[in-house]
């Protein structure tokens, strides 16, 4: 066939560069980070907005976008992993890390923020022509325009099993949790559907920044003064930023005399600080101490009291924190870095105690959303014989009538009451106070005698606390 025969041919398509939107880059850049490196977002996020605020590429606006976009991808995840599911022709685990980053970035986007259904798309797939190429992007276009076909509520009513037939699964899937999470939280919670509904949607929200006022240092009023600053909710010391806002930039967080510190952190200091004791009341002790937030609102009680704070910390950097959050502490304090289960100090030492434990940290998945997916069940038993060991270690560090704080940000049983109860058993020479009262205002604390705080409840991670004096 002869060329006239066939029409004129189209001219070629010019090759368009694909635009870079520094906001989408960024975001990848800190979801890349947090899969690769196993990263936190909490750590990544902070240096990049700062480095692209230096650049001059972002405004506020493009930081608190960029800050809705991971977050808001991490603690979905589960969920968009779900409806990417229905809308590709292989297995998830067959898709490029990369390319799913991408395309949970655009899905929640499109399901989980105000953007334009077109404009969420768009930017996605330009994303992925920068970051995977042209090819990949085509696969990125294809499947949320899929996604966009229905919103979250319509998908959800697809992916998600009934409630009546799989409570757990249901639960999974609609708030983006692991079951074998929800299966947990829901035992420590007890209680029907709506609790840990409330407690497993709270966990996706976004929590507000908490500062502490470090006595004798630093006052609630004085931050106060802040915009957008209001009074904590239970801690004397607390005040909550409740637009956000960027902390390091006030003054007396710069300075070390006010710090950021949820409160339900505060709360755990401030009850074991104010435990009854029979006796002198001198010597503080923070065994696990790093980073350094509990001890640097327990070195500042302690110097209003004339008592001496010891904090001990395994990993040398964790210390080199500790000593840098109680540097200008107004009384005498001393920072080591030494093994809790192995200690130097002799036995019997201590008026005070605090232990708080390493744990899996489910109590804190408002604030690391990406931990959820990292921990497995497995790790409770890798945990559990330190977690124990230390406790000992606690018990033996403080002297007769002395109390010893224990402490964990997990609610699960295997690591608050489980661990607790394990070890008093062993140690007849104990008994456990009630630490209700000494968390004075705070409703919803339970039976006790031991504390555990929740999201949904109480606006704070879901710490616990078990009191224990030794008693002989």
């Amino acid at each position: 066939m002869s060329q006239q025969s066939r029409g004129p041919r189209r001219p070629a398509k010019p090759y368009r560069r694909p635009q870079k939107d520094p906001v989408r880059l960024l975001a990848f850049e800190a979801l890349r980070a947090v899969d690769e490196r196993d990263a936190y977002a909490n750590l990544v996020l902070p240096p990049l907005l700062r480095k692209a605020r230096e650049k001059g590429d972002f405004d506020g606006r493009d930081a608190a976008l960029a800050t809705e976009l991971v977050y808001g991808t991490l603690r979905r995840q589960g969920t968009y992993d779900a409806i990417i599911a229905e809308c590709v022709d292989r297995p998830l685990r067959e898709v490029d890390p990369p390319v799913l980053d991408v395309l949970s970035l655009g899905a929640h986007q499109l399901l989980g923020t105000r953007i334009p259904s077109h404009a969420a798309v768009s930017a996605s797939v330009e994303l992925a022509r920068v970051v995977l190429g042209d090819g990949r992007a085509k696969f990125v276009n294809a499947v949320l325009r899929k996604v966009a076909q229905d919103d979250l509520d319509g998908w959800l009513a697809k992916v998600a099993p009934p409630y009546d037939q799989d409570p757990e699964d249901h639960l999974a899937v609609v708030h983006s949790h692991p079951r074998w999470v929800v299966s947990a939280l829901w035992d420590s919670l007890g209680g029907g559907r709506a609790g840990i509904e409330d407690l497993l949607a709270a966990d996706n929200e976004r929590p507000e920044v908490t500062l502490v006022a470090r006595p004798g240092r630093a006052t609630p009023e004085e931050l106060l003064d802040e915009e957008a600053a209001v009074p904590g909710r239970w801690s004397p010391y607390a005040v909550r930023l409740s637009e956000g806002g960027e902390p390091g930039a006030i003054e007396a967080v710069q300075e070390g005399r006010a710090g950021v510190q949820d409160e339900g952190s505060q709360l755990v200091a401030l009850a074991l600080a104010n435990a009854p004791l029979d006796g002198p009341d001198g010597t503080w002790l923070d065994g696990c101490a790093g980073p350094g937030g509990k001890a640097a609102l327990l070195a500042a009680l302690a110097a209003e009291r004339g008592a001496v704070l010891l904090a001990s910390e395994k990993q040398p950097h964790r210390a080199g924190l500790v000593e840098k959050a109680l540097s200008g502490n107004p009384g005498p304090y001393q920072v080591i870095a030494a093994d809790g289960t192995r200690p130097p100090w002799r036995p019997g030492t201590f008026d005070r105690v605090l232990m708080d434990v390493p744990c899996t940290g489910l109590g804190a998945l408002r604030r690391r959303p990406e931990a959820r997916w990292r921990r497995r069940p497995e790790d409770l038993d890798n945990f559990a014989p330190l977690q124990r060991a230390l406790l000992r270690t606690a018990i033996d560090s403080v002297r007769v009538g002395g109390v010893v704080g224990y402490a964990t940000c997990s609610p699960h049983l295997a690591e608050t009451r489980a661990v607790v109860q394990d070890v008093l058993k062993q140690r007849q020479e104990t008994e456990l106070l009630d630490a209700r009262p000494l968390l004075p205002g705070v409703p919803a604390l339970g039976e006790g005698p031991d504390v555990q705080l929740w999201p949904h409840l109480h606006g704070t991670d879901a710490m616990y606390l078990a009191l224990i004096r030794r008693t002989g």
